[in-house]
């Protein structure tokens, strides 16, 4: 990569003002003061802006984060703060969620800059199972969970949602996990059979299972097993 576009995407200025920067001898690379952005970098090379590193990405990251509520997973909205503020990575801004949440909403939020691997989350052809932990407003009805083995009639929707699978836990917590990602599904769903869902936690995307020893805001590195397992048949 030439050292002008490195610089703007680590800096997130335009390569114009990238210019002025290295003739003010503001950029090295393996200490030596560079003033040409033409510069063709390899991965080895170190680069310092005003004495300060700034890292060569080599591939692509993929994040796992608990996401806590009053933030949004876009990675730039005016009225909200983003899940990014989380992120202390370079370039943050070129990671997005595989799997958003809304904004009330809590858990796991998968982070990547990989589209193709975040697709296989979010197209609906790959019935990519999603689990949460639910709390109702009121005690789950007797039917519910056959009801939702069998389909319900979401409000504006043409077709049942497919079969998910609901678990009660206690009188008003329950545990589902359904297969496809419609719109403020979870809480249409509940709606549907006549029950509102007050707070809302997801443990799980696929086989990639929530953390224990990440407190809400904190995120981390997946494995490579995590993140092999969304290529994987049936996920």
């Amino acid at each position: 990569m030439r050292l002008d576009k490195f610089l703007s995407q680590q800096l997130g200025i335009s390569r114009a003002l990238i210019v002025r920067e290295l003739r003010a001898k503001r950029v090295t690379v393996d200490g030596e003061v560079v003033k040409s952005g033409s510069l063709k970098l390899t991965p080895e090379q170190r680069v310092e802006f005003d004495g300060n590193e700034l890292l060569q990405i080599t591939g692509p990251r993929y994040f796992m984060l608990n996401k806590p509520q009053g933030y949004v997973c876009s990675t730039d909205d005016p009225d909200h703060p983003t899940v990014l503020y989380f992120l202390d990575e370079p370039i943050a801004y070129k990671l997005h969620a595989a799997g958003r949440l809304d904004i009330d909403t809590t858990g796991l939020v998968l982070m990547t800059d990989d589209g193709q691997w975040s697709h296989r989350i979010t197209a609906p052809k790959h019935h990519c199972e999603k689990t949460y932990l639910v709390t109702l407003e009121q005690p789950l009805a007797a039917d519910t969970a056959a009801q939702f083995t069998a389909g319900v009639q979401l409000h504006n929707e043409d077709s049942l949602t497919l079969p998910a699978q609901l678990e009660q836990l206690e009188d008003c917590l329950v545990r589902l996990t359904i297969s496809e990602g419609r719109y403020h599904q979870v809480k249409r769903m509940f709606a549907a059979v006549g029950n509102r869902v007050v707070a809302l936690h997801r443990e799980r995307i696929g086989a990639i299972i929530m953390d224990e020893d990440l407190q809400p805001g904190e995120y981390r590195p997946l494995t490579e097993q995590e993140i092999a397992s969304v290529g994987m048949p049936g996920r």
